[in-house]
């Protein structure tokens, strides 16, 4: 089993600046794809980032490209979200997650919720205007 602990959410002036950290235990997860999702409530997850196993690929969503950068440290077992230019929409409580499956494949898609089987149980990003 994989446990995932987000850190590093928080109120943040719109501009601003938030690095989010999900530390994995259990076992490493240096062969896994690792993504962010965030939710606000009524709404469905939605997809922020996901990278590859060996950082090789990354995939953004068009409403953070540019701002959001996906990152991680398979030494440490931890990948990060840096999120720079925050929007009040990006408020959010955001999630990791992460799949033994490393990489995109031909019948499954690393933006989207249901490929991940490991989640985290999240952390509140709130941006004021």
């Amino acid at each position: 089993q994989v446990q995932l602990v987000e850190s590093g959410g928080g109120l943040m002036q719109a501009g601003g600046s938030l690095r989010l950290s999900c530390a994995a235990s259990g076992r490493t997860v240096s062969g896994y794809a690792m993504a962010w999702f965030r939710q606000v409530p009524g709404k469905e997850r939605e997809f922020v980032a996901a990278i590859s196993w060996s950082s090789g690929s990354k995939y953004y969503a068009d409403s953070v490209k540019g701002r959001f950068t996906i990152s991680r440290d398979n030494a440490k077992n931890t990948e990060y979200l840096q999120m720079n230019s925050l929007k009040p929409e990006d408020t959010a409580v955001y999630y990791c997650a992460a799949d033994p499956r490393g990489s995109s494949g031909p019948y499954y898609d690393l933006r989207s919720a249901t490929t991940y089987r490991y989640w985290g149980q999240g952390t509140q990003v709130t941006v004021s205007s």
